[in-house]
């Protein structure tokens, strides 16, 4: 089975590069055209799930991804359709098949059974699915294992509290969340053990997570604000919300709160996705998903479509821990330290992830 080995993006760790048409209807508008170089088109099609193209975080790092193919090879032809709610990642998928598109990208774990049944239904077609493992042979999977990056922004936000108490919550109870929060929960503990403090983490605990706190959106500005505000009111400084567009709802949260909360934002270096709130971002937690979108593009075009799962890690720089940007001069270099040595410690394997949503390679 042929494997991706051009998914180790050379770019530094964790920055995230950032550059959806009803459905049954490829949207001529969203399309970049190639072909410039005189080769036969090959059309790459998207299948966004809820949020939209402009969603802040993984549809948008996503389509980027689709993006920087087309601009490096003029060949490659973009689009995408956006999704509304679930019921309309099958027809949405099962459009793009009878539209003639060369490759299929759908965005999200939850459309998983929605490309099992088209992908099934069209063994020809070569499909790609983000945050999915690969379980039919023309399905490729883009995975990111971001309880590593993600345990480093839990220590980071036990080493920068003010309060003695941190915070998450999510979007959705599903995997591609929780695994977020599970790494910031880890990493809060690990902090604990090392430097002899008692830093409480809200809205999470790996050991009890039917206990946790979440939007049930990924669209809910209003709900993400509300449920921010409230671990705030129970202490929390610093809180990192797995949300995509409602986590603009914590941003909201963090701009009334006048300085006396910051947030860790997830998927794309959020200085640059909303740079709006960039002056509360301490940092973000990075799954790469442009330059794997991206190389699997390109890829694909080049007529090698990659088969089986590509894992982003901290070691291929899949998954990291974007600039402290604006809190480049408040994060003590003692801690820097500490995360680099946390960072080396997760890649040699000294430092065990326990998350049980933890992805594995192979």
């Amino acid at each position: 089975m042929k494997t991706f080995s051009r998914l180790a993006p050379a770019v530094a760790v964790g920055a995230a590069a950032l550059l959806l048409a009803s459905c049954g209807e490829r949207p001529t508008e969203t399309a970049a055209e190639g072909g410039t170089s005189g080769g036969e088109a090959y059309e790459a099609c998207m299948v966004l799930d809820t949020g939209g193209v402009d969603d802040r975080s993984f549809n948008q790092s996503s389509w980027a991804g689709m993006e920087a193919a087309a601009a490096e090879n003029p060949d490659i032809e973009i689009s995408y359709v956006p999704s509304a709610d679930d019921t309309q990642y099958v027809p949405n998928l099962q459009a793009q098949v009878q539209q003639g598109c060369d490759t299929i990208i759908g965005v999200g774990g939850l459309m998983s059974d929605a490309m099992k049944e088209v992908a099934s239904a069209n063994p020809e077609q070569s499909f790609a699915e983000i945050d999915s493992a690969s379980e039919l042979e023309n399905v490729y999977g883009l995975q990111y294992n971001t309880a590593e990056a993600a345990f480093l922004g839990g220590y980071l936000a036990a080493g920068m509290t003010k309060t003695g108490v941190v915070g998450t919550w999510g979007g959705l109870p599903i995997p591609p969340v929780t695994i977020f929060m599970d790494g910031f929960w880890e990493g809060v503990q690990h902090y604990n053990q090392q430097n002899g403090t008692n830093v409480r983490v809200l809205g999470w605990d790996e050991n009890n997570p039917g206990g946790g706190t979440f939007a049930n959106s990924f669209t809910d500005q209003a709900a993400g604000r509300s449920i921010t505000e409230t671990l705030a009111a129970q202490g929390a400084d610093i809180i990192m919300p797995v949300a995509g567009q409602a986590g603009l709802g914590a941003g909201a949260a963090a701009e009334a709160a006048g300085g006396n909360l910051n947030l860790i934002w997830v998927d794309t270096d959020g200085c640059e996705s909303a740079a709006q709130y960039c002056q509360y971002f301490v940092s973000s937690v990075t799954k790469n998903l442009t330059d794997s979108v991206k190389e699997y593009v390109l890829a694909a075009a080049d007529g090698e479509a990659p088969t089986g799962s590509y894992v982003g890690t901290l070691e291929n720089q899949g998954v990291g821990l974007a600039p402290f940007n604006q809190f480049e001069d408040d994060v003590p270099q003692e801690l820097k330290d500490q995360l680099e040595t946390v960072r080396q410690g997760i890649i040699d394997g000294s430092i065990e992830i326990t998350s049980p949503n933890a992805i594995t390679a192979g």
